[in-house]
């Protein structure tokens, strides 16, 4: 009969429907029951083996992106007892520099230094990004004051720079639920990057806060980026400017290890730019431990841009 016919069609389909739907949500193992020779036993088959397919494909990336993140912290520790001995060795040759006839030798002990510094700062961040790959990464939370932190970070980077400085922030204490070290860590490649593209201009840091959030932005009016650079910011080793890859800046791993510490507050890390127009930073995080954004106190789009 009819009915008979659309069961024969309808009821495979929505088997493969729901095998679809289990395989999306991580059940890989999930099959369509076939039976006979048909045309849609046939179509059934094809399913099944395009799912093992996906099967061994998704098995395979996995270990081969867990091999790759072992070999990246594996050899991270490794370089740490050699890199130990490289800075002491280099350290006992700067501390002689000035005895040095020639000045080139001097000159290359400071950048012997120079390099090892960004080296071990490279370690740390790979150290770091290994954590996060491996779900290692803990908080270690207490009740701070985010003003305390905000002004020790910009004390630290740039003392030289306040005056480069506009700082809007309550003159009152503003507790937060967090690890502190890792927000500083936050603000520090926030307000560094700022500086290193600022053009020597005004860098903006503003704290606003709800009821339930805080928010932290950091504003430049320098170099900014275009809409496709946007969704490359937070990827790791990724920089806007090539011709400054290797020789100023970080390690390229400081926004996507930014981006990782706020989400392990529950937190957001959202930027705005426009060539020569600068960027805006803006981290949101939740007061308390637990909670969830539910608003943002600092909108994205700079207040200074009319739309």
């Amino acid at each position: 009969s009819t009915r008979f016919l659309i069961n024969q069609v309808v009821s495979p389909v929505t088997d493969a429907a729901e095998v679809a739907e289990k395989f999306t949500a991580g059940d890989l193992t999930s099959r369509m029951q076939v039976s006979g020779e048909d045309e849609l036993a046939s179509l059934g088959r094809s399913f099944n083996e395009m799912a093992s397919s996906i099967q061994q494909q998704i098995y395979r990336l996995q270990n081969l992106s867990q091999l790759q993140q072992r070999f990246v912290s594996d050899v991270s520790h490794e370089l740490r007892t050699p890199l130990t001995t490289m800075r002491m060795a280099a350290e006992i040759i700067h501390d002689q520099r000035g005895s040095f006839e020639d000045p080139a030798l001097a000159r290359s002990a400071e950048l012997l230094i120079n390099q090892i510094d960004r080296f071990e700062l490279l370690l740390s961040d790979l150290l770091e990004v290994s954590r996060f790959d491996a779900n290692e990464a803990m908080l270690d939370f207490k009740t701070f004051d985010l003003t305390e932190v905000i002004r020790k970070t910009v004390d630290y980077l740039h003392p030289s720079k306040l005056d480069q400085f506009e700082i809007s922030i309550p003159s009152d204490p503003v507790l937060v639920d967090g690890d502190p070290r890792r927000i500083e860590r936050i603000l520090r490649n926030l307000i560094a990057n700022a500086i290193d593209h600022s053009e020597g201009k005004a860098v903006r840091i503003e704290l606003a806060q709800s009821d339930n959030e805080v928010a932290v932005s950091v504003r430049d009016f320098g170099l900014g980026f275009n809409e496709s650079d946007a969704t490359k910011l937070f990827d790791r080793f990724w920089r806007a400017d090539p011709s400054r890859a290797r020789t100023s800046g970080g390690t390229g791993l400081g926004l996507s290890i930014a981006l990782e510490d706020a989400k392990l507050h529950q937190g957001e890390l959202l930027a705005w730019g426009k060539p020569n127009a600068g960027a805006h930073f803006v981290l949101t995080l939740p007061r308390r431990r637990g909670d969830l954004i539910q608003s943002h106190p600092i909108y994205i789009i700079p207040s200074d841009i009319t739309l």
